[in-house]
């Protein structure tokens, strides 16, 4: 499972900077990233944000604001984010903040290709859900 790797950098330091919607994380190896909140909540390693599998990633908008109400621990491997639109279910391993933070610029030059692609502003709302929610899958 991601996060139990031995020998991964694990955070020395997690600090949330809710003024500025930053998750400030210094890694043992002396690596330091400021997350904004905005990115966490469109890359959630959710099924919810993921899909189920390759090609069924659902495009988050409207999250330029989005506020991180609480962060609990998972275990010594993680974190679970609790964000201000209702979304809780991302459980982020170190190693997935590692990659977050390591591939930062690539990752907001891909959000905004896909949302180019999909026709769709950054601060559209997201459009409401229909049927059933994927647990019932």
């Amino acid at each position: 499972m991601a996060g139990l790797q031995g020998g991964a950098p694990t955070p020395q330091a997690l600090t949330v900077h809710n003024q500025s919607r930053v998750l400030e994380i210094v890694f043992s190896d002396g690596a330091a990233f400021r997350l904004p909140f905005e990115l966490l909540r469109i890359y959630s390693p959710s099924a919810e944000v993921q899909g189920h599998g390759p090609g069924q990633e659902v495009l988050q908008t409207g999250k330029r604001d989005v506020g991180l109400v609480e962060l609990e621990p998972v275990g010594n491997y993680a974190v679970q984010p609790r964000f201000s639109d209702g979304h809780d279910t991302g459980i982020f391993s170190w190693d997935y903040l590692y990659f977050l933070g390591e591939k930062q610029d690539s990752l907001w030059d891909e959000y905004h290709q896909r949302l180019q692609a999909a026709g769709v502003d950054r601060d559209a709302p997201m459009p409401q859900k229909a049927g059933a929610s994927c647990a019932s899958h």
